[in-house]
């Protein structure tokens, strides 16, 4: 069996800087500041590394920054969830519902989430594209602020929802940024590396992934060369 984890934001869907909004007011809400995120790269990060990136850039002690990170979570939600039931756009990358459903239809392939958002903020954005039951499993930035770590995370529930072990080899790990593709390199997964998000191809070229797309616009070609790896 092989185990396709895909990323989000960049990956699956463009929220148009919804998670960010979100994040801001929770920001002003619970730390009485918007911090400094214009100049902050967010991309391939996990929430909670943003948060606390940010806040200590701010002046923020760590420990206050980590003693009020579920009430920053809490506010980031209620927060994402009124944008999005009220009209924020959340647009489905091209090709990904196609991808996503012939991979969920073979036997071989547990179909899953690797992304640096919480829980509760992938499923937020996930939950109107429709997309979200075919993810059997999943790993979030809230198991963990390293995102290397978050492999390790989702091969031990694919484990208890299969009953048996998915080496990292059998691993395939798909986003659109360089910390993606370092993800899947530090555990020994394969590394798909798509560029619909705010890297270009060279770019994404240069961290050596091991399939590279401009995007999954050619659903068939696509699913084709992930069912080859």
């Amino acid at each position: 069996m092989r185990l396709f984890l895909f990323d989000i934001d960049g990956t699956l869907i463009n929220a148009h800087g919804a998670g960010r909004l979100a994040l801001t007011h929770a920001f002003e809400a619970v730390y009485g500041t918007p911090g400094t995120g214009q100049m902050y790269d967010f991309r391939g990060k996990t929430d909670p590394q943003i948060v606390l990136d940010l806040m200590r850039a701010a002046g923020i002690p760590e420990d206050v920054v980590r003693s009020r990170l579920g009430s920053c979570f809490d506010t980031y939600v209620r927060h994402l969830e009124h944008l999005i039931a009220n009209g924020h756009p959340v647009d489905v990358m091209p090709g990904i519902p196609e991808v996503l459903r012939g991979l969920s239809s073979r036997r071989e392939a547990l179909v899953g989430l690797l992304t640096g958002n919480i829980e509760r903020g992938a499923q937020a954005k996930l939950r109107p594209t429709g997309l979200l039951p075919l993810f059997r499993v999943g790993a979030f930035g809230s198991d963990d602020a390293d995102r290397r770590r978050l492999a390790g995370v989702v091969r031990e529930r694919a484990r208890a929802l299969v009953g048996s072990d998915i080496p990292f080899q059998h691993m395939v790990i798909i986003g659109d940024t360089p910390l993606d593709i370092d993800c899947a390199h530090a555990c020994g997964a394969v590394a798909v590396a798509v560029a619909t998000g705010q890297h270009s191809t060279e770019e994404l070229a240069a961290r050596s992934p091991d399939l590279l797309f401009a995007d999954f616009s050619d659903d068939n070609a696509t699913l084709l060369a992930l069912i080859r790896l």
